[in-house]
């Protein structure tokens, strides 16, 4: 089988083409620029040059395809209107290609927003809908696609996906704390945040294309909830600096962007993902990572 792999050079998307490549699969990714191509060709996948603005490409690379796995997304904070009509389009041209294939399709999207106040359950549908939403309503656009003999799965991510290598949200706390000089928390440090290592998500992708039912989500969720203040103190000692509080009306000046989430509980459950998938994460905790020098080299923040 051909697996169509959206942001297969990512962070997500590298380890997913790995776990693919292992499993037997033939990966087709799709490629921006001839780094991202020459590493894919590196591992024996095949290369589709485009990106998300090129519906027709994605379409016919969807068709061509026995399955896809989108996590491409452009995370352009400074257009967040532009980002979200880009996923909408390109996720429509996706469906397209496999429209009436009985084809699977699993679509990336966050626990951020969906509910409040507790874990969110895969049973908890996303308020995300229609263009001008979230990710343009990407996910809800995709499991209605089920009606239209497309086996449509969402995947959640935690929002540290998490191992060495990193450039996302920890990184950009690891950044933070070098550039000014202490390791911060907001307020009290009790917002927690769900964590999966990066070799479990994209085992968890695998089992979903293989298994899942059509319009289910499952959670790409190790640990359910670990505490900032948990994340800063480990991340000072990892980088020999102090570990400081930092007003919530100061995160964005120490932190950056991601001094909005590092606020936020983002939390979600992955017991229904566990049952239905037989999945159990194996890789290391977050905390752990962070202890074993995972984000003590320098990595770009965007």
């Amino acid at each position: 089988m051909r697996i169509f792999v959206t942001g297969s050079t990512g962070w997500i998307g590298s380890a997913t083409v790995d776990e693919l490549l292992r499993s037997g699969y033939e990966v087709s990714g799709l490629a921006r620029s001839d780094a991202a191509a020459a590493a894919l060709e590196a591992k024996g996948a095949q290369v589709v040059r485009g990106d998300l603005d090129q519906p027709d490409a994605l379409r016919e690379a969807a068709r061509a395809a026995d399955g896809v796995v989108h996590l491409a997304n452009k995370h352009d904070w400074a257009d967040e209107e532009g980002n979200n009509r880009t996923e909408r389009a390109a996720v429509m041209a996706l469906l397209a290609g496999l429209e009436g294939s009985g084809k699977p399709v699993v679509v990336a999207n966050g626990l951020s927003g969906i509910v409040k106040g507790r874990a969110v359950l895969e049973s908890d549908s996303s308020p995300a809908v229609g263009p001008g939403s979230d990710r343009g309503g990407s996910e809800n656009l995709a499991l209605e696609a089920s009606s239209r003999l497309i086996r449509s799965i969402a995947v959640r991510f935690a929002p540290s996906v998490h191992g060495c290598g990193d450039w996302g949200f920890v990184n950009w706390l690891t950044a933070a704390a070098r550039r000014n000089g202490v390791s911060g928390y907001i307020d009290d440090g009790a917002a927690a945040w769900s964590a999966v290592h990066v070799t479990d998500a994209a085992r968890l992708i695998r089992l979903a294309l293989e298994e899942a039912p059509g319009g289910t989500r499952v959670h790409a969720v190790a640990e359910e909830s670990v505490l900032t203040r948990q994340i800063a103190e480990e991340v000072g000692m990892a980088l020999g600096l102090p570990v400081v509080r930092v007003a919530a009306a100061d995160a964005a000046r120490h932190f950056g962007v991601v001094g909005h989430f590092f606020g936020q509980t983002m939390t979600g459950s992955s017991a229904a993902t566990r049952e239905l998938l037989g999945w159990q994460p194996t890789g290391p905790t977050l905390l752990d990572d962070i202890r074993s020098g995972a984000y003590t080299q320098e990595l770009p923040t965007s």
